[in-house]
């Protein structure tokens, strides 16, 4: 498959997420953080990587304060010119900012792009995944850039609502599989 195969794909799902009522979304986001937080591997006080959702993607905002208020160290995303992401502390809402693309970045202190290697966990957006972990991204390759990175041992789950598990999605040498996925209705579902 190529790339205006993913590029049909993205298409089809960013107009269904537009079209999803803002109920349904903000219901996802408490289900996608109970099924999240009741993982002790992401509560358990370490450190986890999560995305800050912008838009119409599933939220990620409550995930991120619940896990921040128990303890875990949480590093967010800032996005580096030539697509490569570097790493910062959550430390509360004031510590965000705005940033490029709509995207909220966090102000403090910047770790670099390895920092996401001592990450337990790392929680990745996503417009699809199939049953073999494959990931459909944005476009960009800032997270198989950033998946490439990651320990052994480290979990990756992308996030998405239940219609964007899929049968096959068009994969590249590049991309990097993620080893399960978190919806809504389904929770925690590992590959």
């Amino acid at each position: 498959m190529d790339e205006v195969t993913k590029r049909e794909m993205r298409g089809r799902i960013l107009a269904a997420r537009r079209a999803m009522p803002e109920e349904r979304r903000t219901e996802a986001g408490s289900a996608i953080r109970d099924a999240l937080t009741a993982l002790p591997l992401l509560t358990t006080g370490g450190t986890v990587a999560v995305y800050y959702s912008v838009g119409t993607e599933p939220d990620t905002r409550k995930l991120i304060a619940t896990l921040w208020k128990q303890g875990t160290y949480v590093l967010l995303p800032v996005l580096l010119p030539g697509g490569e992401l570097d790493w910062a502390a959550y430390d509360g809402p004031a510590s965000l900012a705005p940033a490029k693309h709509g995207l909220l970045e966090p102000t403090g202190h910047r770790y670099g792009p390895d920092a996401v290697r001592r990450a337990a966990a790392v929680i990745c957006p996503a417009l699809a995944v199939d049953r073999a972990g494959r990931r459909l991204g944005r476009g960009a390759g800032c997270y198989d850039r950033a998946l490439a990175r990651i320990g052994p041992n480290t979990l990756t789950l992308a996030v998405i609502y239940d219609t964007e598990v899929v049968d096959e999605v068009p994969a590249e040498p590049h991309d990097r599989p993620v080893h399960g996925v978190v919806t809504p209705r389904c929770g925690v579902h590992r590959f």
